[in-house]
């Protein structure tokens, strides 16, 4: 899989982009464990990417969800069982 990055929030610390071979589109947060940190991707509907590249205070309201793991189903990959921490 490769994540394109449409638009990064280095402040906020999230990013939303297209995936390439599957086209779809994901909101990703960093996070890390005692061995690397790397990003979790969320996906997003085409509707609510669209609405969220015009919608600061919504994409914020998602990555906040994201990051107290209230959004799991959306993961594109699945974590293992070392699953990291939202950084």
């Amino acid at each position: 899989m490769k994540f394109n990055d449409f638009f990064v929030f280095c402040s906020e610390r999230f990013a939303i982009g297209q995936e390439n071979d599957s086209k779809r589109y994901y909101l990703s947060i960093p996070v890390s464990n005692a061995l690397v940190e790397y990003e979790e991707y969320y996906e997003l509907t085409p509707e609510e990417f669209s609405r969220f590249s015009h919608d600061l205070d919504e994409m914020r309201k998602l990555a906040s969800e994201c990051r107290a793991r209230r959004e799991d189903d959306r993961l594109i990959m699945k974590p293992g069982s070392k699953r990291g921490d939202p950084i």
